[in-house]
């Protein structure tokens, strides 16, 4: 499979990993073939995100052993956060041995993980261009040229998925209802969250929460 982070491809074989750090910008390319994808907040591993919050590394690449693999494998929901944190701390570990790191001070990158940060602390109430534009001082036309460009989609297509993956989490994870889902995740009508999930992901949220295993294969700490 391939995974792209910034500007870099990586092509994995089998029993290779990448660790993507915040505000990377990534993808994945996969064709008949199985990977384990865990998302967690930095939080989890504080004592060494801290260290690295204006780097980024040189080389995304990770080997973790099959132990490594088999206890991320074990972990669920009621599994204890210090069990969490002693695994994801080792794999921390393991990219440790071997990385070195680039400080992220280009204006583009700066300004990017603004905008990201910005979309994060407000997806669930007003998260419109023209606000970003006031928080940053920066044009709403500068803006939304200079994120279609480099990221290639639109800024609004952004957070309509940034707001999407969170009412996955809230629908597989809550019994909230779907309205309360939708107006968590910054949408002001089910009509409208229903429209959004259905363009994105092919079904709507009632469908996905009733075959939730089916759809989502990304285990989130």
């Amino acid at each position: 499979m391939t995974v792209n982070i910034d500007t870099t491809s990586y092509h994995l074989k089998k029993g290779e990993a990448v660790l993507v750090f915040p505000n990377q910008l990534h993808s994945i390319a996969s064709t008949n073939s199985r990977h384990m994808l865990c998302i967690f907040s930095p939080e989890l591993v504080r004592a060494y995100s801290s260290n690295y919050k204006k780097r980024k590394p040189v080389d995304n690449r990770v080997m973790i052993d099959s132990y490594l693999i088999q206890e991320l494998d074990k972990i669920n929901d009621d599994s204890p956060a210090i069990r969490k944190k002693g695994i994801l701390y080792l794999i921390c570990a393991e990219f440790e041995k071997n990385a070195s790191y680039l400080m992220s001070d280009s204006f583009e990158e700066n300004l990017l993980q603004r905008i990201f940060r910005f979309v994060e602390e407000n997806y669930s109430g007003s998260c419109e261009l023209r606000d970003l534009a006031e928080k940053t001082g920066y044009s709403y036309s500068y803006l939304s040229r200079c994120f279609k460009r480099i990221i290639g989609i639109s800024y609004n297509t952004y957070v309509n998925r940034y707001r999407v993956s969170k009412a996955c989490y809230l629908l597989n994870n809550t019994e909230d209802s779907i309205l309360q889902c939708a107006m968590e995740c910054g949408y002001q009508s089910v009509r409208s969250f229903n429209r959004n999930f259905l363009q994105i992901l092919s079904v709507t949220p009632k469908e996905y929460r009733e075959n939730a295993a089916l759809y989502d294969k990304n285990r989130i700490l």
